[in-house]
């Protein structure tokens, strides 16, 4: 049995962590949430801006897209004892030319993540949501694309279900994905009212 300190001293490191400040355009900020009782957990890309100055994962209208999506509201989402939120990068990387958010640095997924699953043994249902975390979580079992992915959701059943991004820039996505709604979101919310 692991001692009952591990995992917060791990999130207290992750918190603290300045490896990447470097290659941030700003002082570093890594955001985490997470319990050794949660069931459920939500692995993301990378904090965007509004959550780098909040400090709080999903404080913004895709944040507000995703819990409607999971059928959950702002207390039951933010109830770390329940839900762990778990970006691929723990810090916003900043804005790309186009004023995209760049990728999630790689360095927060070598020197933590093993570590920091390994302890959230209590997990049974994790939504996968996009490219670079689907790329971790799924491995060579991903398809091509996200839509190809989230298209083949049935496969990762009971434990998985990869979403797309619920980013504002995903709206003609879904538009043109209406089974993503209909088929996948019951399910969603399905697996998550059993585990809260």
């Amino acid at each position: 049995m692991r001692q009952p300190y591990a995992l917060p001293a791990l999130l207290g490191d992750i918190r603290a962590c300045t490896a990447c400040a470097d290659d941030l355009p700003h002082a570093p900020r890594p955001v985490v949430r997470a319990s050794a009782r949660a069931r459920i957990c939500v692995v993301g890309q990378a904090p965007g801006n509004r959550v780098h100055k909040t400090g709080i994962p999903f404080n913004d209208p895709s944040g507000d897209r995703l819990r409607d999506w999971m059928g959950v509201d702002r207390d039951t989402f933010y109830d770390e004892s329940r839900i762990a939120i778990i970006p691929m990068g723990f810090c916003f990387p900043g804005l790309d030319a186009k004023g995209s958010d760049k990728p999630p640095l790689k360095r927060c997924a070598h020197l933590w993540r093993a570590r920091l699953f390994s302890m959230l043994e209590q997990v049974e249902f994790t939504l996968v949501i996009g490219t670079y975390a689907q790329a971790w979580h799924l491995g060579d079992q991903r398809k091509k694309t996200v839509t190809d992915t989230v298209a083949a959701w049935r496969e990762y059943l009971p434990r998985t279900i990869p979403l797309p991004h619920p980013s504002w820039r995903n709206t003609g996505w879904l538009r043109k994905n209406p089974w993503f709604e209909a088929d996948v979101l019951p399910v969603v919310r399905s697996e998550i009212a059993a585990r809260l």
